[in-house]
């Protein structure tokens, strides 16, 4: 016997259902599948190595693909960066591409009403497409309060 099956057939059926929550945003009743642990971790590796090409397409519009020298004592130009007032133009395209893909990894676990479309094909241009970027930050910011427990509410005052 296993540690699903130990309360019921039933309960091992619907599992996954525990594990839905809602939230209201927009006048939209939105559905979460709270991740579970390894889902999680695996979620944060995915959003903390973003794609290398993704990093280096955003670098070159940062840069417009200049490559010349700079006469601007805020400017260090390197072999592979530009450092500006002391803040790497590259780590800001990595920057950048890390945040899109944690609005992406979030967003996977909202649960789409039209069971036909499989949420890990989800991309950020799909997501840019529909929502903007304060919605989307919002989003994430209500994804997270619904999975994560509020324990301050447990707390006695």
């Amino acid at each position: 016997m296993s540690f699903a099956t130990a309360f019921g057939a039933k309960l091992a059926e619907n599992k996954d259902l525990l594990r839905i929550r809602t939230f209201d945003m927009g006048g939209h009743t939105f559905k979460v599948k709270v991740p579970l642990t390894a889902e999680l971790e695996a979620m944060y590796k995915r959003s903390s190595e973003p794609d290398e090409a993704l990093v280096q397409k955003y670098y070159d519009q940062l840069t417009g693909g200049f490559k010349g020298e700079i006469k601007d004592e805020r400017i260090q130009v390197l072999e592979d960066d530009f450092i500006i007032d002391g803040r790497s133009v590259r780590e800001a395209a990595k920057d950048k591409a890390k945040t899109e893909a944690r609005i992406v990894e979030m967003l996977k676990l909202l649960v789409p009403e039209d069971a036909e479309f499989d949420m890990a094909t989800l991309t950020y241009d799909m997501v840019e497409e529909l929502f903007p970027f304060a919605i989307q930050i919002e989003m994430m910011e209500k994804i997270a309060e619904t999975i994560s427990p509020d324990y301050s509410k447990h707390k006695k005052k």
